[in-house]
C-alpha cells in the first residue's frame, strides 16, 4: 500500500512509519517539526525512519491545518491508506495553549477527512486517546460506554475527533477507526512524559515530581504493542455494524463503517512501582517531591482491549520491567550518559 503517515517525526509516527517501511508499504512521512518539544529529537528519528525506508519513504514538512498543501498532498498522491497521529499532545500544556489544541486537533483533522474524502482512502486510522474517558471511574475503560465528561481540551479535541470521522464515515462512506491510546511509552519517547523526565532527572541527581502521591495508576503500553495493533488496525477497514439499533445505540460502532477501539497495555501499573522499576534499571534511587494530583488529570486509567483483539487479535505481551528496561538502554546510548 501507499501509506501517508502524519507525525511521522513523532514517537508513534516515526516507529509506526518504520514497520511499515519493513514489510514493503511505501509511506510518505508528514510532520511539521514543530518546537513543542527538542526538534533534534525528532529530526534523530526522521533519520531513522528515512535510512530505513530508502526510496520507500519520502518526507513532508506541513502543517495539518494547511488546507491547500493537505489537499494537494491528497491529490498528489492517492494514498490507499492514512495512519493521522499528528496532533497537539499532552493534557496540561492545553490550559496554557488552548489554540494550539483547535488548530492541529480540530482544523488540522478537517483536512486530513477532507483529503480521504475527495481521493477516494480506502482506510483512515486515528489518534484518540484513553483521555476521552474524562470524569468516568467504570473500570475498566470500555468502549461501549460513553465518552461524554471532558476534563481537559485535550480529550475534549479528540472526542471531536471521534465524532467528525462518524459524519464522514456516514456521510461519504469513508471507514475510519479510531485507536484510544493508553499512556505510551518505550525507545525514542516523547521528553514530555513522565518515564523521560523522571530517567533525565534521576540521572542528574535532580528531585522528580511525583503527583497524588504516587497513587495514580496507568495502562502503561510498550511501543512495540502499539505498532502492532495499529498496523494491524490499517490492515482491518471498519465496516458498517450489522446488528447496530439506532433505537440503542452502541458507542463504538455503527451502521456507518466507523469504529473506536481502546489500544492498552491491559495491567494497570501504580506510578510508585513504575519508579521503582526505573530506579532498579538505573542503578539508582530518586529524590521525590511529592505534589497533589494537578488539574485535569485522572487517578487511574486501564484499558479493556477486548475489541480491538476481536478485530485484530492484538495482545499487548510486554511487562514495565521489559519495557523500562529498553528505554533506559536506549536513553543511556542516545545521550551518551
Amino acid at each position: 500500500m501507499k501509506v501517508l503517515v502524519t507525525g511521522a517525526a513523532g514517537f508513534i509516527g516515526s516507529h509506526v512509519a518504520k514497520a511499515l517501511l519493513a514489510r514493503g508499504d511505501e509511506v510518505v512521512g508528514l510532520d511539521n517539526l514543530n518546537d513543542y518539544y527538542d526538534v533534534a529529537l525528532k529530526e534523530a528519528r526522521l533519520a531513522r525512519v528515512t535510512e530505513a525506508g530508502g526510496d520507500a519513504f519520502r518526507f513532508v514538512r506541513m502543517n495539518l491545518e494547511d488546507r491547500e498543501g493537505m489537499a494537494a498532498l491528497f491529490e498528489a498522491e492517492t494514498f490507499d491508506g492514512v495512519i493521522n497521529l499528528a496532533a497537539q499532545a499532552g493534557v496540561r500544556h492545553s490550559l496554557d495553549a488552548p489554540f494550539d489544541y483547535i488548530d492541529s486537533n480540530i482544523t488540522g483533522f478537517l483536512t486530513v477527512l477532507e483529503g480521504c474524502r475527495h481521493t477516494g482512502v480506502k482506510h483512515l486510522v486515528y489518534a484518540s486517546t484513553s483521555s476521552v474517558y474524562g470524569a468516568n471511574t467504570n473500570m475498566p475503560f470500555s468502549v461501549k460506554n460513553p465518552a461524554d465528561h471532558q476534563v481537559a481540551l485535550y480529550g475534549a479535541t479528540k472526542r471531536a475527533n471521534e465524532l467528525m470521522a462518524h459524519s464522514y464515515s456516514h456521510l461519504f462512506g469513508i471507514p475510519t477507526t479510531g485507536l484510544r491510546f493508553f499512556t505510551v511509552y518505550g525507545p525514542w519517547g516523547r521528553p514530555d512524559m513522565a518515564l523521560f523526565l523522571f530517567t533525565k532527572a534521576i540521572l542528574e541527581g535532580k528531585p522528580i515530581d511525583v503527583f497524588n502521591g504516587g497513587h495514580h495508576k496507568r495502562d502503561f503500553t510498550y511501543i512495540d504493542d502499539i505498532v502492532r495493533g495499529v498496523v494491524g488496525t490499517l490492515d482491518t477497514p471498519a465496516a458498517p455494524d450489522p446488528d447496530w439499533d439506532s433505537a440503542n445505540p452502541s458507542p463504538q460502532s455503527s451502521n456507518a463503517p466507523w469504529r473506536i477501539h481502546n489500544i492498552g497495555g491491559g495491567q494497570p501499573v501504580e506510578l510508585m512501582r513504575y519508579i521503582e522499576v526505573l530506579e532498579d534499571c538505573l542503578g539508582k534511587k530518586a529524590e521525590k517531591n511529592f505534589l497533589p494530583m494537578q488539574p485535569g488529570d485522572v487517578p487511574e486509567t486501564s484499558a479493556s482491549v477486548d475489541t480491538l483483539a476481536d478485530v485484530t487479535g492484538y495482545k499487548p505481551d510486554t511487562t514495565v520491567e521489559v519495557g523500562i528496561r529498553n528505554f533506559v538502554s536506549w536513553y543511556r546510548d542516545f545521550y551518551g550518559v
